[in-house]
């Protein structure tokens, strides 16, 4: 199953955990500026809220491992910025860097080990949790990154689902996705922009392509879709769920050592 196929199982289990009204669509959550002290502060809060644990007790139970009253969710470590390519990059304008940041991330450990990733950012009612994702890709890879690349930038290219670190001119993969996409040595700066502008250049906010689409344009899967890239419109929270959602379902890829 593609990460794009998981977006309507998602949509509806936000729908029947955390009660919302199903929507056609919603807005894209506007990214933080910067993750600055206060920004992890307010993240961090807004991932320990009661109402965040409750929910998370009902995530982790959703399988129905263990019950919501013994799930004891628990938040780990400080929340971390997450960044994914950015359509400025891509279109090619002066001066962009290759990834912005969209959110910050929280890790969640249940009483039986399961982990979970809280997707914090701030929207219209402050900061909240918007996304809660299974696993611990975020923090995983963020490591990974400043092994192989100390003080560069990780991102996400969330049309593959693929991980990067970025410096010193060069885009070097974390996973398998991106070892496909720029091979395993990497590439450099300039070779990565000329291939995610022509696989992404005409589906950019504003297209042809993104305003045909759905969720904030991304395409609706086809019967033999096999990963091929999406639209950039909703690069942001890739689920754009708006108010709290729910993804239950993640692909899962090997790291690269």
């Amino acid at each position: 199953m593609t990460l794009r196929a998981t977006t309507a199982g998602a949509v509806l289990a936000a729908t029947a955990l955390l009660g919302l009204a199903p929507q056609a669509s919603a807005a894209p959550v506007p990214q933080p500026q910067a993750a600055t002290a206060e920004t992890r502060v307010a993240a961090a809060q807004a991932a320990a809220a009661p109402d965040t644990l409750a929910t998370l007790s009902r995530f982790f139970a959703r399988e129905g491992q263990l019950s919501a009253a013994a799930a004891r969710p628990r938040i780990e470590g400080e929340a971390i910025p997450v960044h994914h390519l950015s359509p400025d990059f891509v279109a090619g304008k002066a001066g962009a860097p290759v990834a912005r940041l969209e959110f910050l991330a929280s890790k969640a450990v249940s009483s039986d080990g399961q982990q979970a990733a809280l997707w914090t950012a701030k929207t219209e009612a402050g900061w909240q949790v918007v996304n809660i994702a299974t696993g611990d890709d975020e923090f995983r890879y963020a490591r990974l990154g400043a092994e192989r690349l100390p003080g560069g930038t990780v991102f996400r290219e969330p049309q593959i689902d693929g991980w990067y670190v970025a410096g010193a001119n060069r885009v070097l993969p974390l996973d398998e996705d991106a070892v496909r996409a720029v091979g395993a040595g990497g590439t450099t700066l300039n070779a990565y922009r000329a291939r995610v502008g022509a696989a992404y250049g005409d589906k950019l906010p504003g297209s042809a392509y993104a305003e045909g689409g759905v969720a904030g344009g991304y395409a609706e899967p086809g019967p033999q879709d096999s990963g091929a890239p999406v639209a950039m419109a909703a690069v942001g929270v890739a689920l754009a769920l708006g108010a709290a959602g729910v993804s239950a379902l993640r692909r899962r890829r090997p790291a690269v050592a």
